[in-house]
């Protein structure tokens, strides 16, 4: 059996209630609500949550990047609660504004998306997202964004950094890439998947054919195989693609050229010594084949025994290719690079 209170306990027990302040349980009882709002507030806040994770997870089963309107994109993007990152492509795909770059930015994107889509590792921590200008001008507007295409990453919490802007015009907007960036904004790592592409394979098997078609039509005369000059002209084509950037062009995927939004200039050299679009590789190889030539006449001036007017005649025609192309050449340079210290002539 318990043992049951002394009287002395419940007369001090009573004196104690008796003391408490009787504007005490009012406080109490409004404590008790409060507590009750919060919980169901965290309650409504987990529900909702819950409803933007579900839907976008069934968007993605559709497709691994949907599109979003300007309602679509506060409500699932910027408005909380939110427990999942999100990655957003800026674009212009319709026809009327003849952004071509936006279209192959977006075969990327695509193939990127595809690799997150349907890897072991996919989860409802990242999605991938699109607001094209025609169906969102006024998230433009709000983001206050003149340019497209652009990336953007939307974090958990917290509003979007510096560096969650991917800098497209520097590093370009191959999968890999734009993977890179994902990886260090959300240490999430995608391995990228590139559909197979058999055009590669194509041309060397035509390049193989076409050469071995070619030895075996001259098989009684194989003289040409040591023309000297044949291959100093390969040589050069080799040596111009490389130097003229065709190797960056091909690991970084640079836009062709770039077309302002506003005045719809177009741009063929890049103003950052960072980056280069691929027009501007097409120009320094004429430039430097220009150059090259200049070279050429000038040494065949020299050296040969002809007319002496016409040697000279050649001799003021390769000088002239090198000033002028080199001239060109050096200003190119002062304008990706601000402080180049030497000119010839001035393009400016």
């Amino acid at each position: 059996m318990g043992a049951r209170a002394s009287p002395s306990r419940r007369r001090q027990a009573g004196r104690r209630l008796r003391y408490l302040p009787t504007g005490s349980f009012p406080f109490l009882l409004l404590l008790l609500l409060l507590c009750i709002q919060l919980g169901g507030g965290q309650k409504k806040k987990e529900n909702l949550l819950a409803e933007k994770v579900e839907q976008l997870m069934e968007w993605s089963s559709r497709r691994s990047i949907f599109r979003m309107n300007g309602d679509k994109f506060r409500k699932f993007i910027k408005a909380p609660p939110r427990n999942y990152s999100m990655i957003v492509m800026f674009t212009a795909l319709q026809p009327q504004r003849q952004c071509s770059v936006c279209r192959q930015a977006n075969e990327e994107y695509q193939i990127l998306a595809n690799s997150w889509r349907y890897s072991s590792a996919f989860c409802n921590k990242l999605f991938f997202s699109m607001v094209d200008y025609d169906e969102g001008t006024d998230v433009f507007q709000q983001l206050n964004m003149n340019s497209a295409p652009t990336f953007m990453h939307f974090p958990p919490k917290g509003r979007p950094k510096r560096a969650d802007t991917f800098d497209l015009q520097r590093i370009g907007f191959a999968a890999e890439q734009l993977a890179k960036w994902i990886a260090d904004r959300t240490d999430v790592h995608i391995r990228v998947f590139r559909p197979p592409n058999y055009s590669g394979t194509i041309a060397l098997a035509l390049l193989v054919s076409l050469v071995g078609g070619l030895l075996y039509l001259r098989r009684n005369n194989l003289e040409f195989i040591y023309n000297k000059t044949g291959w100093a002209m390969v040589s050069l084509c080799i040596v111009f693609a490389m130097t003229s950037g065709q190797m960056w062009n091909h690991i970084r995927g640079p836009p062709y050229a770039h077309k302002n939004p506003h005045n719809g200039q177009v741009s063929y050299i890049h103003g950052s010594s960072q980056a280069q679009f691929v027009a501007e590789s097409h120009i320094i190889l004429v430039l430097n084949a220009a150059i090259t030539m200049g070279m050429v006449l000038l040494n065949e001036a020299a050296t040969s025994k002809g007319d002496v007017g016409k040697r000279r005649i050649i001799c003021l025609v390769g000088l002239g290719l090198v000033v002028f192309f080199f001239s060109f050449l050096l200003s190119i340079f002062r304008s990706k690079y601000h402080g180049y210290p030497y000119s010839d002539l001035d393009f400016e």
